[in-house]
């Protein structure tokens, strides 16, 4: 039987395979680092949902909540108009902190100026109203986000 030109031989086929296996174990890490572990993106969206929890529950508990901010340790933690000192102690001992390489930059209120260092605080009222506000996160490679409060939409804008 006449054998036919066309076609490739074992050998191409297996580098063919070896290289596309090469550049799917090159790249597959990055693509899974930039997705799953990017900590600004993952901060952002904790913090941008923790706003969103703090309105409903302010509403649902029918009193005023509030998010406290400590810029210099980066810390923020959450208490109430009703808490005893004590129970606000405790609650900025269980202050929560940002993932490693992640910063709280800034935030600023409506009415206030841009806190950059210190503590600051965000209000939310009993009806679910919120200060103007805006929180500045930061990552360590320079890129940054922004978290717009409005005052009457219950929706956090983020901004790259």
């Amino acid at each position: 039987m006449p054998r036919s030109k066309e076609g490739f031989t074992l050998i191409e086929l297996i580098v063919v395979m070896m290289l596309i296996g090469l550049m799917t174990a090159i790249t597959v890490p990055r693509f899974r680092y930039a997705l799953l572990t990017d900590n600004l993106k993952t901060a952002t969206r904790k913090l941008a949902g923790i706003v969103k929890g703090l309105r409903e529950d302010a509403i649902r508990e029918h009193k005023t909540l509030i998010l406290h901010f400590d810029l210099d340790a980066n810390r923020f933690w959450i208490d109430s108009a009703g808490m005893t000192e004590e129970e606000q102690i405790l609650a900025r001992e269980k202050a929560s902190s940002l993932p490693k390489g992640v910063r709280i930059l800034a935030v600023w209120s409506k009415g206030k100026d841009k806190q950059v260092g210190g503590e600051t605080a965000i209000r939310f009222n009993k009806h679910g109203y919120v200060q103007q506000s805006v929180i500045h996160l930061g990552a360590e490679d320079g890129r940054e986000f922004t978290l717009e409060l409005s005052p009457f939409l219950r929706r956090v804008r983020v901004v790259e």
